[in-house]
């Protein structure tokens, strides 16, 4: 029976990030998982192909609707919906193949099959032609998250679908309904907007992107409602049903108590994720799931059994990509004895839609719910030269800092190439930086970053510069 210093169950980015960092230190790693190919949902179905398909139909909507303004003039614009969802396909096979890559080149050994606990140091592994055992000193489990369920929708990956099946239709809808307004069903529900379907989103709660700051929700909806979604909020969905080729979908309008039909060929359910933990076998390792299905652990990443680590989407937190590798590099060096830091609240939050929205640290809500005295400045695209210039000036940054220190406490942005200069805030806050701290650093001219230095130097007595 083969034995391993570092077992990690999962093969998204955080498994493998992990595995990568373990190797690194020195330790003889495993990678287990399921699946044939590495990357979890992120790199097959979720960040890479979705941020594909966006790409490439941001691409095809300025070539309809934006080129003329640059005074372009493209005639007979076609689309050939196959080749793009091809290119999709190509794009996670390259980068699928690259994780494999870093596999051999870190020399860890992959076992392919579901991983199941036999005892806490003893795993499993059965795949479709063979199984086998083995035995580590420690465990990381990093399984993921799958999509959540809705009461009274069944989904048949065929009209009545989840995004893993909206990255690979057949064809463009003519009526989309996606049902819940977060991330996933805006970027999902902008893409096939810009390639001409009808897109109606249906949402529980009364806004958009409920969790991040309420302004950004806003403006979010001003401008895809500029690009025809519909938008209907504070709406409960009673039931789903498909008849033929056309989905029928039923829901209540909660402030007007009246009931609301609306159909579609496509439904899309997208109500967020759930921590993904079948067949791992916890209760022989001694692990307990705790609230929602996730597997407890401490600030170290430890669950109640110490030498297994739970990280990514089955725990805790954000269940974002990068907040998943984070804890993975964390996990590998607490192992070996050093000393990592991970600060959660500086987990940033990006939406791919255009304009792009992407926020870190705290809300103005959660300012005022924790009674922490704030003040704040905010500075529009419209306002800056590059934005003008790239026919691209809708949306904002808004700076929040501490009435008395001036430490920036959290920033959130609506616009252009906001998920690169999210970046930027990120980096400032790791440092504790003062909004005077960034106002005060040379930002180059003409660029987007420009909008974020007048946002904060609106935030020290209004002193913003180009408004």
């Amino acid at each position: 029976m083969q034995e391993f210093d570092v077992a990690v169950i999962g093969g998204g980015p955080g498994g493998y990030v992990c595995a990568i960092r373990c190797a690194q230190l020195g330790l003889k790693t495993a990678l287990v998982e399921k699946y044939s190919t590495l990357g979890g949902t992120c790199l097959n179905v979720g960040c890479i192909p979705s941020k594909t398909l966006l790409d490439s139909s941001e691409r095809y909507f300025d070539a309809v609707h934006h080129f003329k303004n640059h005074g372009i003039i493209a005639k007979d614009i076609g689309l050939d919906f196959e080749k793009m969802v091809s290119r999709v396909k190509n794009v996670v096979k390259d980068t699928t193949g690259g994780i494999d890559y870093l596999m051999t080149k870190n020399k860890i050994t992959r076992l392919h099959g579901l991983g199941t606990f036999k005892d806490p140091h003893t795993m499993s592994v059965r795949g479709e032609k063979k199984s086998l055992e083995f035995k580590a000193k420690k465990f990381v489990i990093a399984t993921g998250s799958k999509p959540s369920p809705l009461r009274g929708v069944e989904t048949d990956k065929e009209r009545i679908i989840t995004s893993t099946e909206a990255l690979y239709l057949k064809e463009v809808p003519k009526h989309l309904l996606v049902i819940g307004g977060g991330v996933i069903g805006l970027e999902l529900g902008s893409v096939y907007a810009r390639l001409g379907a009808k897109v109606s989103v249906v949402e529980y709660l009364p806004s958009i992107i409920p969790t991040m700051d309420a302004e950004l929700g806003k403006n979010l909806q001003k401008s895809l409602k500029k690009e025809g979604v519909e938008f209907y909020l504070s709406h409960a969905v009673s039931s789903v049903e498909r008849n033929g080729s056309e989905v029928i979908l039923k829901a209540t309008d909660q402030k007007k108590k009246k009931d609301v039909e609306l159909k579609g060929d496509y439904c899309l359910l997208s109500v967020g994720r759930s921590p993904y933990s079948k067949g791992l076998g916890l209760e022989a390792a001694g692990i307990g799931l705790g609230e929602r299905g996730m597997i407890p652990v401490n600030e170290h990443c430890q669950t109640s059994v110490s030498h297994i680590y739970a990280i990514g989407d089955v725990v805790r937190g954000a269940m974002l990509a990068h907040k998943a590798e984070e804890e993975g590099v964390y996990v590998a060096e607490y192992i070996v004895g050093q000393k990592p830091h991970i600060n959660h609240n500086l987990i940033p939050g990006v939406v791919y839609t255009w304009p792009e929205v992407a926020a870190v640290g705290q809300t103005e809500k959660q300012l005022k719910d924790s009674n922490i005295p704030f003040k704040k400045g905010s500075f529009p695209f419209k306002a800056s030269g590059r934005a003008r210039a790239s026919n691209e000036s809708d949306g904002m940054i808004k700076v929040l800092a501490h009435k008395d220190t001036d430490e920036i406490l959290g920033v959130h942005m609506i616009g252009p190439r906001c998920a690169d200069m999210i970046a930027e805030a990120v980096l400032a806050m790791e440092y504790r930086a003062s909004a005077e701290d960034v106002a005060r650093t040379c930002h180059a001219h003409p660029t987007y970053t420009e909008v974020f230095k007048e946002a904060c130097l609106a935030a020290t007595e209004d002193r913003a510069l180009h408004i």
